[in-house]
């Protein structure tokens, strides 16, 4: 069955769009003069920028995952999967561009490895130097970008394929290729989050930092997949997927975010009970001047999840895994915000029209991104080996 964005749809992502692009240009106004309103926008840039990328490539994960493992559950749902992936590209062009005002500015104050007179100055971003410096920062972030792209843009073309030609041999294919991308994710999820994220906080790291942000990025990824298919068939699409599939998709929610709770913890616990000074910096920022923001971005990804998703009928009920779901968007949004302002701004960040409507604006066009994508396939694939099990799918 085709999807067709619906009238109502495209008028919802635009209203999404020019009700953040009102706050935007708001918070704007409200904030010319100030000596930190060029760091602030890059900030949120930044922050926006990572976090609507990081659906997309927590998306290409998971279908690289179920490729991987030979799942047949999913394939009812493989290319609502793909659709989210399918903002990958646009999630590098606005990352990218981020990444790029950034080093053209040299660091904007929010890499100060970037700055020349820092490292001058800074013994301990000069020993670091050999590693973070602009033309091998842009070298690996260009190899994460083209890695991504290139696996997502072939984990399409033979999923299209597969529906003209049927077969195993485009399954095996995508089974093999799927193993190797895993390889690359599993060093590339990791140091990207040092180069994107940590480096914002240049004198402090974490040997769990590529952890955590990842479990961030899958849980969010997750979230994304269920409210997508929920609304799909709240409209009479995707007939074949039943209560079971979207139980399963539910679990990966309760799961992840419980991966993402325990990484929170270990990070946390280990550095408050060593209470080593240049490890602490991190968390004593945080829980001082964030203190209200950072301890409820906890609780909301924490407790709410499993307070609330702990039952079977829980995870199969549209509209708890919705409320649910939301809450969780919302929860980790605040925690990459969190990394990137506290890090670069201090006590001069907090959450105004700036950071409300970039993040309306971008969730719009995202959402219209999806939509669009969705409608350029049919929703269920054709041809896919394990579809009738998929279909057939009982828990």
């Amino acid at each position: 069955m085709e999807f067709k964005i619906a009238n109502k749809a495209k008028m919802l992502t635009l209203i999404l769009m020019g009700l953040g692009a009102l706050c935007l240009i708001i918070g704007i106004i409200s904030d010319l003069g100030s000596h930190h309103l060029t760091q602030r926008l890059l900030v949120n840039g930044l922050t926006n920028g990572f976090y609507f990328f990081a659906l997309a490539l927590g998306a290409l994960f998971f279908l690289a995952l179920q490729y991987a493992t030979e799942s047949g559950w999913y394939a009812s749902v493989k290319r609502i999967i793909e659709a989210q992936a399918g903002f990958l590209p646009y999630g590098i062009g606005l990352l990218g561009l981020v990444l790029l005002i950034i080093t053209l500015m040299d660091g904007a104050h929010i890499y100060i490895w970037m700055d020349p007179e820092v490292v001058k100055s800074d013994p301990i971003v000069a020993g670091k130097a050999f590693y973070l410096n602009k033309i091998f920062f842009w070298v690996r972030t260009i190899a994460y970008f083209g890695v991504y792209y290139w696996y997502f843009w072939g984990f399409k073309k033979r999923s299209l394929l597969e529906d003209k030609v049927g077969g195993t041999d485009l399954h095996f294919t995508n089974y093999k290729k799927a193993a190797v991308f895993l390889v690359f994710f599993a060093v590339f999820s990791s140091t990207s989050a040092w180069d994107w994220l940590m480096s914002v906080d240049v004198h402090w790291f974490s040997t769990l930092f590529g952890w955590y942000t990842f479990a961030g990025m899958w849980c969010s990824a997750m979230v994304v997949l269920v409210l997508t298919v929920l609304y799909l068939k709240k409209l009479g699409y995707l007939p074949k997927v039943n209560e079971n599939h979207i139980h399963d998709i539910g679990k990966w929610v309760f799961a992840t975010s419980f991966l993402w709770s325990y990484l929170f913890f270990s990070q946390y616990m280990l550095i408050w009970y060593a209470n080593i000074p240049e490890e602490v910096t991190y968390y004593v920022t945080r829980t001082q001047d964030f203190r209200f923001v950072y301890f409820f971005m906890f609780i909301i990804n924490f407790a709410f999840p499993m307070l609330i998703l702990m039952s079977r009928d829980a995870k199969r009920h549209a509209g708890i895994l919705s409320f649910v779901g939301l809450i969780i968007l919302a929860g980790h949004w605040l925690d990459v915000w969190i990394m990137v302002s506290a890090g670069s701004m201090g006590t001069n960040a907090h959450i105004g029209f700036i950071e409300i409507g970039m993040a309306v604006l971008i969730a719009g066009f995202f959402i219209r991104i999806l939509l669009t994508n969705l409608s350029k396939a049919p929703l269920t694939p054709v041809n896919h080996p394990f579809l009738d099990e998929s279909i057939h799918h009982e828990i």
